[in-house]
């Protein structure tokens, strides 16, 4: 796909990223310009009348029986996004910007909305021109949509606000001069339609579904590695024990293992031990891997209805048919967020088990601290404390924002989803995993040095050898900070999982099975 036709193509959490990337164009057929047309035309009409309709001819919120005369009607849009504006906290990163920009023409591009199509013109523009809103992460509560965030995203659209352009924060104004472009008058119900939707959390659900994707394939990976280094048996990854318990994430888990364990010399030497079964750590990584798997499975799916949805309020049909409801209420995804969050501690939960195995020295020929002269060296005993230390801070982050609710605006808006706090939070604990995953891959292919000159399967040893290549083995202590930090990166930017599809692709290996296409990304 080159081309992206928004209000009418559907939507996916990787097409979003490209649009937002500039990997694919987004443009408008015909057809939705003109749905646009006749949903704006509806409700001039209706701001026209002397039907109260919510947001159209009348204040918001507990002010909704408040009647607003036409000749207001520009003011009180304005006035919205103004005194709607009231974020704090750190800046979201701009990505997570373009993406609230992407979606949010998506959502309005369907004809729902009565906004005019020269204001969703204008969003497109500045998405195309990189001119991307500065906004404060804190301040929704992820119900009446993301108000405070999406007011700031829309606030240079009628020329307050900020905005980055060439990697630089610039007042709107600025930015409207050099392209001599006027600030926008907005019509009825424009400044509502901006700002009601759940966009500002399905942006952030959106990098969660790519991020937690890259993690869990890496969580495969690193618990190969491990599997290797602590001579773990491949038993536990039989087609035929998953086939009682066919969970697909566990299916998926257990073949991609064992496939990446194929044609192992280091397997095969031990084939014979005396030892009966290894550790939960090792035994269980499809059914632990495999439940994120599935939490992701799920996340990508319900994040996927949102994003093609209309989450406004209210939703003009036409101008005898409107619907005060609400679409905007961020519960259906501020569960899956709270869900995926849990889902992805549990990945370092169990990754700090293996690392700290790892060191216990039970494994034959693998020295306990793996370092062989101890005493004087510590060896890596040490960073295993960090695992442990963001492991635990996952444990306290991992409360359900969801399960929280505050009333605002005086009662009208009783409960709220707090879906923008568990988009966020997720996407922290995510981070710390990350780091987690990173060191156990400094761990394992220590682990595996004690094995040589036994080979690991085709894409374990190519992967062994390319972080060898990048980090030495530790044969005494050193400072270990830097060592870390190259195998955490190579985790976060998917380095492990593009060379493995290569070295799969190259060797015709087969290292994808049938259940790959479902957990594609």
């Amino acid at each position: 796909m080159n081309t992206f036709y928004y209000g009418e193509d559907h939507l996916t959490a990787s097409i979003a990223l490209k649009l937002a990337r500039k990997e694919i164009q987004g443009v408008f057929s015909h057809e939705t310009i003109k749905r646009i047309h006749e949903s704006a035309d509806a409700v001039a009409q209706i701001a026209q009348g002397e039907k109260a309709v919510y947001g159209i001819n009348t204040g918001f919120g507990p002010l909704c029986t408040s009647i607003i005369s036409p000749e207001q009607t520009t003011t009180l849009q304005e006035n919205l996004l103004k005194s709607h504006a009231v974020g704090v906290g750190d800046l979201i990163d701009p990505e997570i910007s373009k993406l609230m920009m992407v979606l949010k023409i998506h959502a309005l591009a369907q004809g729902f909305s009565g906004i005019q199509f020269g204001t969703v013109e204008r969003i497109h523009w500045m998405l195309e021109n990189d001119i991307i809103p500065i906004v404060p992460s804190q301040g929704s509560v992820g119900a009446s949509g993301d108000l405070a965030p999406l007011s700031h995203l829309f606030l240079p659209l009628i020329g307050y606000g900020k905005v980055f352009f060439e990697g630089k924060a610039v007042a709107t104004q600025d930015i409207l001069s050099k392209f001599e472009k006027s600030a926008l008058k907005l019509g009825p119900k424009e400044g509502l339609a901006l700002i009601n939707g759940t966009q500002f959390m399905a942006a952030h659900g959106v990098r969660l579904v790519e991020r937690f994707h890259n993690l869990l394939t890496n969580a495969t990976l690193t618990g190969a590695l491990m599997i290797e280094g602590l001579m773990g048996s491949a038993k536990p990854f039989s087609a035929d024990l998953h086939r009682l318990r066919p969970f697909a994430g566990n299916q998926h888990v257990a073949f991609t293992i064992t496939n990446l364990l194929e044609g192992s010399e280091i397997v095969v030497s031990h084939l014979n031990c005396t030892r009966v079964q290894d550790p939960y750590s090792l035994r269980c990584i499809p059914q632990v891997h495999g439940a994120s798997w599935n939490a992701w499975l799920h996340l990508k799916e319900t994040l996927e209805i949102e994003i093609n949805s209309v989450t406004d309020n209210p939703v003009v049909f036409n101008e005898e048919h409107t619907i005060s409801g609400g679409n905007f209420h961020g519960q259906p995804i501020a569960l899956t967020f709270d869900y995926a969050c849990l889902a992805i501690s549990e990945i370092g939960n169990i990754s700090d088990r293996r690392i700290y195995l790892s060191i216990e020295g039970d494994t034959p020929g693998v020295p306990k601290l793996l370092l062989k002269e101890t005493g004087l060296n510590s060896g890596l005993m040490i960073p295993q404390y960090t695992t442990a230390a963001l492991a635990s801070e996952n444990k306290s982050l991992c409360f359900p924002a969801s399960a929280d609710s505050i009333p605002t605006s005086l009662g009208q808006e009783d409960h709220v989803s707090m879906g923008s706090i568990g988009s966020r939070k997720a996407l922290r604990v995510l981070e710390n995993v990350e780091k987690i995953l990173g060191i156990e891959l400094f761990y394992a292919v220590q682990a595996m040095d004690f094995h040589q000159p036994l080979k690991s399967g085709p894409i374990l040893q190519k992967i062994y050898e390319f972080v060898r290549a990048r980090i030495q083995p530790i044969t005494e202590d050193r400072i270990m900070a830097d060592d870390m930090e190259e195998a955490i990166q190579l985790i976060k930017d998917g380095v492990l999982a593009n060379l493995a599809n290569s070295i799969a692709f190259e060797e015709n290996h087969p290292y994808h099975t049938h259940w790959t296409e479902k957990f594609n990304f």
